[in-house]
């Protein structure tokens, strides 16, 4: 029940990022590396997954793909993550922490979600 209950609150939690994407894209564009082309498109593109991947992993046929796929989604924000300490985990008119908090979610709370992902890719179902 416990396991069941984590995988829809993952689903979830990952439902409302990806919509935020979209009402909120001037909260995203800032965080995504300048270095990097096209990134209203790099906005969307990850809202549209990450809504598509919460929604995955809810039902048991698609979890395990789900959870993989998150979990690539996870990777490839990485360099964001370093991004953002790079630029002094501050955005103008944005985000903007201490940089030690900065570091606690790449180093911490980036491989929590990852492993709590990873937990959906076994062979066991959870849920519907």
């Amino acid at each position: 029940m416990v396991k069941i209950f984590f995988k829809y609150l993952l689903g979830i939690f990952f439902i409302f990022a990806g919509r935020n994407h979209f009402a909120n894209p001037e909260f995203y564009l800032p965080l995504i590396p300048d270095y990097l082309p096209f990134l209203d498109l790099i906005n969307s593109v990850s809202g549209i997954f990450e809504m598509l991947l919460g929604l995955g992993i809810l039902f048991k046929k698609y979890s395990k793909m789900a959870a993989w796929g998150i979990i690539v989604l996870l990777l490839l924000f990485i360099p964001s993550h370093i991004y953002f300490i790079q630029i002094g985990a501050c955005v103008e008119n944005g985000l903007c922490v201490p940089k030690w908090v900065a570091w606690i979610r790449l180093l911490l709370i980036h491989p929590i979600l990852i492993f709590w992902a990873y937990i959906f890719t076994k062979n066991k179902s959870y849920g519907k």
